[in-house]
């Protein structure tokens, strides 16, 4: 199975994040997708509970159909999230399995400053993803959303029904997230 590894903080998930997943489901050659919130951030952003990150990513995993799942090994590895350290993890544990990782095309020249960067470079393929403003070449770009503009309008009440997802929206709304301007 190939699967497309789509990793991140989804501090929360929004409407883009979406979008990308659906758009990577149906253009490139994967077979499933799987939503990787990660454990600590590597910049030590602050960020809400691993357990609602995860509540919220299944939610938003939902309306995408089977082919979705969100994969919690970046817990049981604990620590600071790399993605070398996730993609060998799973790597060792589905080793049947053919893993690409999905990118916005603003990370792209990143990639290189990350940790580990030659060693992940020769591990996994990567699906680069458009994002406005970023690169043109990488096909669609997916529309600008921005969580931490979502967590702001949460504090100020704003609405953000055009922003998340009404099932992420219902996860935030009974776990009352974002109320109290941490990790903005």
């Amino acid at each position: 199975m190939h699967v497309a590894l789509f990793g991140g903080s989804f501090n929360p998930p929004h409407v883009g994040h979406q979008l990308a997943a659906l758009y990577v489901l149906e253009t490139a050659p994967v077979d499933a997708l799987w939503l990787l919130p990660c454990y600590q951030h590597a910049f030590d952003k602050a960020l809400e509970p691993f357990a609602h990150r995860v509540a919220m990513c299944e939610a938003m995993g939902k309306a995408l159909g089977p082919r979705v799942r969100v994969e919690t090994i970046e817990a049981q590895l604990g620590g600071t999230s790399r993605t070398l350290l996730t993609v060998k993890a799973l790597r060792a544990a589905y080793p049947d399995h053919r893993f690409s990782l999905m990118i916005g095309s603003d990370l792209k020249t990143e990639r290189q400053h990350w940790y580990g960067a030659d060693e992940l470079l020769s591990l996994i393929d990567f699906i680069v993803v458009g994002r406005a403003g970023a690169d043109p070449a990488a096909g669609v770009a997916m529309p600008a959303v921005s969580s931490t503009e979502i967590r702001q309008r949460l504090l100020a009440g704003q609405p953000v029904d055009a922003f998340v997802p009404r099932q992420v929206l219902a996860v935030i709304e009974r776990e009352k997230l974002y109320r109290t301007g941490e990790g903005l």
